[in-house]
């Protein structure tokens, strides 16, 4: 997303920020030594752990490990999205996103006065549950539900009267909005050209996005019609893929959100919030997807799903496994509870109250329990045959997790059901995932010197010291000259190198914006968060150091491979080559 906006735009945005002025007036910070430190607004602490470095422009707690930039920093705090909070911080700082770009055009332009109008079809659905002939009926249906005015007003709950054209009646009045209403999908078109309302004599839930507008609406039939719930269609505003009702309700209700519950209802949301439980969103009417889960978690750490106990239930919850087990990194968590036959969160928690739904979310079965005991059921776990034939079911699971601790503690796990020992199951896994998921030819490593030990330490410490003085990156170098050395993460270095040689006046949190989308980015991040042990004054000769020391070792690997290559098989080049190469070393 980041792409869709010029990235000189970006630069600069962060150029003009100061992070510390920016946390400061949400946070208030207090100076201590080159930093400024606060209690973590991210989690709840009584001792400060939480640094904010006005050098690197960059924010890290060391309590829970939340860390950023300034864009990250809005997008955590405001619970915003990336282009939400470009837009935001350019405002703050009095810039304009360059016309052309997707924010400035197709998403700022082109969808406000949707939005408006959305707003309106929402002012007009709550109006008619007021003052409608009908409107009564509706009410009377709420309060059957145990559903009180009070929760109904803060969801924005209206009624869709009956009619064919009541809204485009209203809303078409004095204006033709009747192509913008079709385009929000209220309205649809006829063959004949002509439109009529979509929903009819229902009760209308407004579906919000992380900002509080209106996108799209739920409306749920008063009596037993079908369909039940009728949901908006997709439209440019609205995305049941990666909306979740009740979300932004929650985050208004939380500035701290430790969990989210996911229900399957509209009603499951709004009755669990009427009890304070105030932290439930529901899926509109599809299963959990990634796009869900990745919104969830730049939320909170952990997620809930709530199930049906019955066969649909688990059979939904298997469908939420697959889709989740891709984005669990370490420090995420995910639960599975499923409740009472004939039982859904509405239902259960009028019958048992809050502290009693809440103990059973609190022991809902972590993903991974889940997991392996839905599978050890399909086998004979008394014998080697059925331990055998869990390995081969858990396997392709396995192989969906991204690596990290939470996948090395699954297979952990995995080694101790089966009895097996853990060092060898995981290299029959990644030999096995290797074996199936490769089709690249295979990968001759260049020769390693005697070095090689050393040399990700090297990178790593030239990365390092570079990322938290980027000027050192002015420093007359030839970054290609590493290009074939064989060393990890030397691509990552040469990258950063040609970058800030073009790029001069960037700050450590303009380069980690660089690569906020890729998967280096939490890799870089995390070094920023290290201490930097070497002086101000000694960085610019460590750096020129390792450089030194990274074309060393780059010689010498470059001398074994001409030297364990047979003469007869040498270019004039390589002979050339080899000479100099030779020479350089001895000194000559």
């Amino acid at each position: 997303m980041a792409g869709k906006i010029p990235q000189q735009f970006i630069d600069e945005l962060l150029a003009r920020v100061d992070i510390v002025d920016l946390i400061d007036a949400s946070v208030p910070l207090k100076k201590a030594g080159r930093n400024h430190s606060a209690c973590c607004p991210f989690h709840d602490e009584k001792t400060p752990s939480f640094t904010v470095s006005q050098d690197k422009q960059f924010y890290h707690c060391f309590g829970c490990g939340a860390h950023g930039t300034a864009i990250g920093f809005l997008m955590e705090y405001e619970r915003l999205d990336f282009l939400d909070a470009v837009r935001d911080l350019a405002a703050h700082v009095g810039m304009e996103i360059p016309q052309g770009s997707y924010s400035a055009n197709s998403a700022q332009n082109d969808s406000k006065p949707l939005y408006e109008l959305m707003q309106q079809v929402a002012n007009f659905y709550r109006q008619q549950l007021k003052e409608h002939p009908r409107g009564s009926e509706a009410i009377n249906y709420l309060k059957v539900r145990s559903l009180n005015g009070e929760t109904a007003a803060e969801f924005g709950l209206g009624y869709a009267p009956p009619g064919w054209d009541t809204l485009q009646k209203k809303l078409c009045r004095d204006n033709d909005n009747t192509q913008a209403l079709s385009t929000t999908g209220m309205l649809i078109k006829k063959d004949n050209g002509g439109h009529y309302d979509r929903f009819r004599e229902r009760i209308m839930f407004p579906i919000r996005d992380s900002r509080g507008r209106v996108i799209g609406f739920g409306g749920r039939v008063l009596d037993d019609g079908t369909p039940k719930y009728l949901n908006s269609p997709e439209t440019p505003l609205f995305h049941k893929g990666q909306a979740l009702y009740g979300l932004f309700e929650a985050r208004q209700a939380n500035r701290n959100i430790s969990r989210l519950l996911i229900v399957e209802g509209y009603m499951d949301v709004v009755m669990l919030a009427q009890h304070d439980i105030r932290y439930a969103v529901a899926t509109l009417g599809t299963a959990t997807t990634a796009e869900h889960l990745e919104l969830m978690f730049r939320t909170t750490s952990e997620v809930v799903f709530c199930f049906d106990g019955d066969r649909a239930g688990r059979e939904a919850a298997n469908r939420a496994l697959e889709n989740t087990l891709p984005v669990m990194q370490a420090g995420r968590q995910a639960r599975f509870l499923f409740l009472p036959d004939g039982e859904d969160p509405d239902s259960l928690v009028q019958k048992e109250g809050k502290a009693a739904l809440e103990t059973r979310i609190s022991a809902a079965a972590p993903l991974s329990t889940h997991l392996y005991e839905h599978l050890a059921k399909q086998v004979d776990m008394s014998s080697i045959d059925g331990q055998a034939r869990l390995v081969e079911l858990i396997r392709p699971h396995l192989n969906k997790l991204p690596s990290g601790v939470f996948k090395h503690m699954m297979i952990t796990r995995l080694a101790g059901l089966v009895r097996m020992e853990e060092r060898s199951l995981s290299h029959l896994l990644s030999n096995n995932e290797r074996g199936t998921a490769n089709t690249a030819p295979p990968h001759n490593p260049r020769p390693r010197g005697n070095n090689q030990s050393k040399q990700p330490s090297l990178v790593r410490q030239a990365i390092t010291l570079l990322l938290n003085t980027p000027s050192l990156g002015q420093l007359k170098t030839e970054p290609q000259r590493f290009a074939s050395l064989n060393a990890p993460g030397i691509t990552l270095l040469i990258e950063l190198l040609e970058m800030l040689r073009t790029s001069p006046h960037l700050t450590t949190g303009a380069v980690l914006e660089r690569w906020r989308e890729r998967e280096e980015g939490r890799y870089l991040a995390k070094l920023v968060r290290q201490e930097n042990l070497v002086p101000n004054e000694h960085q610019e000769q460590e750096f020129y150091d390792l450089l030194q020391q990274l074309h060393r070792q780059h010689r010498t690997q470059r001398i074994e491979f001409l030297c364990n290559k047979p003469t007869t098989e040498h270019s004039d080049a390589e002979k050339l080559e080899l000479q100099r190469l030779l020479k350089e070393k001895s000194g000559i």
